[in-house]
């Protein structure tokens, strides 16, 4: 007598199911496992909390089964308007999706308005989180219907350069128990407008004004904020040492500070500071003022638990460095980029005291040697990020001591780095939890060398090769083999790469942006073995790419319908089959098209007509200004589309 097994999925419970659904991290895994049978589809429905839409034809659909959601991600989605809004209200019964919705990002939705956003807040009743950032188009009116979310902890607001007091007001009046502000780039809000945010939102635990045209007036009203720990005020011009002063005395609760690039700012205003807040962890005074005192560094010694120091663009000496060793044994991370005065014997004493650091950012600090380094690899064993970019007397010593010492290492930019060789990759792929690895502009490096990190640092997901001249099909066969996780990769002007090298590349199905500029040995050929395997592709340059003729971009039409930025200036591309492929990529958002030579301008006008209602920036060549018609150009920007012109 025959018996039929019973199927696995049916013995286990709901709850089962979900707990087992719950341990899913990759997004991979997640969509392998909806796809087995529909019970499994049903969970994953049942318990997904996060959504990003990337096309709004599927939005409708997306909302009717995912009804629990707590995140709604619209920021990639390039074509969200009022109508769109009003669809998804009419057609969804939304008080079943939004009920529990708490985060929605609305980031570079320009074509969203103000009845659009009435009609969101309106729906959604339980929102804490909201981004509206470059929004470019947002205006008071766009303010007035975010206010209306009365239950409000975070607001990103940047670069909304529409909103004035008035709107700042409408916001804080409605949504008195903000947490998270930002107002990054918000260039009409003035001292009025934040002395008024800081009467009404006393909960106010982070605040961005970074960018604005205010004073320290500013900061007298930001001083009498009793929960602040977050203030970053970068690039504002007209705050000084008074409104340090301000900040001495209030804002008891602080923790970091960032004051980058903010000009009428010294040494002594942060000292000023400091000595009001024992518990700083976060200083940035970044390209502030032309010479870190000693004096200032001298304070740090009452900020017992300082983790992190950025003193960029300042002029430095050994003392600042054996102060900063004594007084910050809990230093985490120090930014000293484009510091002058740097020298090999400032950094060994610096990580004499300060073992604990992970993070070291060297920049463009020349005279830096294998000395300071192999001192930073014996001292610092816990380093994770350490940024060299043009630090020229390093050598392939330098690798080796960080190869044997630093092997919790994830980030290293060796750019510009002339004496980095075959030989020192060898030694440092003892890396093997490398993250990113940024080795432009390296000309003596080879195959031979990208062959050794590809055996060993399997876990590499960006990759900088940028004018890396010896570097040729033999190195991207070895990186498909060994580093399959790899998401960010430059080629550019690594003009030994062939098309056999794209098809190398194909196997590197996770690739998510790619340059490849100025290959000019590469054809349709390998373009189409590319594209037709990575179909995750977001970003991808092929400047300068001139042998690729229509036939490589009609297949790059087809396959490549992820592609969000592109950058086809100088290619061999005609007319239609321009319009072809900006009609098929309906997530692009943002691409170049300067000195396409084969493109007509009708083309052109019938290309941008076509795409006009998703692009939000398209580079063109400046002559076509005077030759496309006003019409195109003024829908482009009532669409809030931002054209470069080269």
């Amino acid at each position: 007598m025959s018996t039929r097994s019973t199927p696995i999925l049916s013995v286990l419970t709901e709850d089962l199911l979900i707990r087992i659904n719950e341990k899913l991290v990759q997004d991979s895994d997640r969509k392998t496992w909806r796809l087995i049978c529909k019970e499994l589809h049903r969970v994953d429905s049942l318990t997904r909390k996060t959504l990003r839409v990337l096309h709004v034809e599927f939005l409708l659909t997306l909302l009717k089964n995912y009804t629990n959601l707590h995140t709604l991600d619209l920021s990639v989605c390039p074509r969200i308007d009022d109508g769109t809004i009003s669809l998804l209200l009419d057609h969804v019964d939304h008080s079943i999706w939004a009920r529990n919705l708490k985060c929605l990002n609305l980031s570079r939705a320009n074509g969203l308005k103000f009845a659009g956003l009435e009609m969101l807040v309106g729906g959604c009743k339980g929102l804490e989180s909201v981004d509206v950032s470059y929004c470019c188009g947002f205006g008071d009116r766009e303010a007035a219907a975010i206010s209306g979310c009365g239950g409000l902890r975070e607001l990103r607001m940047d670069k909304c350069l529409g909103v004035s007091d008035v709107g700042l007001a409408k916001i804080v009046v409605g949504c008195g128990r903000l947490e998270r502000l930002s107002l990054k780039w918000c260039m009409e809000i003035s001292d009025l407008g934040v002395e008024l945010l800081c009467k009404k939102c006393l909960e106010l635990k982070f605040l961005d004004v970074s960018y604005l045209k205010v004073t320290s007036e500013s900061l007298r009203s930001i001083a009498s904020l009793p929960k602040l720990e977050d203030l970053a005020m970068v690039g504002c011009p007209f705050v000084n040492d008074v409104g340090l002063q301000f900040l001495e005395n209030g804002c008891p609760l602080l923790q970091k500070i960032d004051v980058a690039r903010c000009d009428c700012v010294s040494s002594y205003g942060l000292s000023s500071l400091i000595g009001g807040h024992s518990g700083l962890l976060h200083i940035d005074a970044g390209h502030c003022f032309s010479e870190v005192s000693p004096s200032f560094v001298k304070c740090t010694q009452k900020l017992k638990n300082l983790n992190t120091i950025i003193i960029d663009g300042g002029r430095v000496s050994d003392t600042i460095f054996q102060t900063i060793s004594s007084n910050c044994k809990s230093l985490i991370e120090i930014g000293l980029s484009k510091c002058e005065g740097v020298t090999n014997m400032g950094i060994i004493q610096l990580v004499s005291g300060c073992v604990n650091l992970k993070i070291i950012n060297l920049t463009c600090c020349r005279s830096i040697a294998d000395a300071a380094i192999s001192a930073i690899a014996n001292s610092c064993r816990n380093l994770l990020c350490l940024k060299l970019e043009s630090c020229n007397m390093i050598t392939e010593k330098s690798l080796e001591q960080l190869g044997l010492h630093c092997l919790l290492l994830e980030v290293l930019d060796l750019t510009d780095c002339c004496g980095i060789n075959d030989r020192g990759l060898e030694r440092f792929s003892r890396c093997s939890r490398l993250l990113c690895l940024k080795l432009g502009l390296c000309t003596n490096i080879s195959d031979k060398g990208l062959f050794y990190i590809a055996s060993n640092c399997s876990e590499l997901r960006e990759l900088d090769l940028y004018r890396c001249k010896n570097i040729g099909d033999g190195g991207l066969a070895a990186l498909s083999s060994g580093c399959k996780k790899l998401r960010k990769l430059n080629l550019s002007y690594c003009i030994e790469v062939t098309d056999k090298g794209m098809k190398s590349l194909g196997y590197l199905e996770e690739l998510s942006d790619l340059e490849l500029r100025g290959l000019d040995k590469i054809t349709s050929v390998g373009l189409t073995a590319l594209v037709t395997r990575c179909k995750r592709l977001t970003y991808l340059d092929l400047k300068h790419c001139e042998k690729i003729d229509d036939s490589g971009f009609q297949v790059l039409a087809y396959y490549s319908r992820n592609l969000r930025q592109l950058n086809l200036s100088y290619c061999a591309i005609t007319d239609m089959t321009l319009c072809m492929l900006m009609g098929n990529l309906t997530r692009l958002q943002d691409v170049d098209l300067v000195h396409l030579t084969n493109v007509t301008v009708e083309g052109f006008e019938l290309v941008l007509r076509a795409c006009c209602v998703r692009i939000k920036k398209i580079k063109l060549v400046a002559a076509l200004s005077f030759l496309l018609s006003s019409e195109v150009q003024g829908i482009l920007h009532a669409r809030g589309c931002k054209i470069r012109w080269d």
